[in-house]
């Protein structure tokens, strides 16, 4: 793909594309397994605990002026409580931790390496400030026999594996958000993954 271009913004920085990151959250959110609503407000005000962190990471991906693709990170002190909360119930030291946001592409961009991409940019991001021993994220859990599971859906834990992250189920807790054709936030399930740093 040689028209695309790649930009990486940190903390205030990251507030020049936020509306064109809300939107893309939107976008590649709306499909399986996250099946979200979409809410702009909601989308500005969570992205500001990015640009208000001095050690976030915004890594994006455009063609040509359009964003396709954005992943992020943050150390996980600067995170809401709700993320930070099974951490803290397990003992963890926060501020060893780096937490991982988002790893979004438009579906035409996959499968061309970007995936491993966003992992390398963000890990390096981690380890150059020498005080992180632990990347996690959390991916939502949605049954297998979901009405909107698409027949050729196919998980990512396969490559997360191969990336060294860890399945998590200890690590767990439940964010809010409608569904795709809902009003109404209701709770999610998520699972965490980490690997050493």
């Amino acid at each position: 793909m040689p028209d695309l271009t790649f930009m990486k913004a940190q903390g205030q920085a990251i507030e020049a594309v936020r509306d064109q990151l809300a939107a893309l959250r939107m976008t590649v959110f709306r499909n399986f397994p996250y099946l979200y609503q979409g809410d702009i407000a909601y989308e500005r005000a969570y992205l500001e605990t990015y640009i208000r962190s001095e050690r976030s990471l915004l890594f994006a991906v455009r063609d040509g002026d359009q964003l396709v693709g954005a992943t992020t990170a943050l150390p996980l002190l600067d995170e809401t409580a709700e993320v930070q909360a099974p951490f803290r119930r397990a003992g963890y030291d926060l501020s060893r931790i780096v937490y991982f946001g988002e790893s979004i592409l438009l579906p035409a961009y996959r499968g061309s390496g970007l995936g491993n991409r966003f992992f390398d940019e963000r890990e390096a991001h981690a380890r150059q400030f020498g005080t992180y021993t632990t990347a996690c994220f959390c991916a939502v859990q949605r049954p297998a026999d979901h009405p909107l599971r698409p027949k050729d859906y196919k998980p990512l834990d396969a490559f997360w594996i191969k990336r060294g992250y860890t399945c998590r189920p200890d690590l767990n807790t439940t964010f809010d958000w409608p569904d795709r054709g809902e009003t109404e936030s209701t709770p999610k399930a998520m699972t965490y993954w980490t690997r050493p740093l």
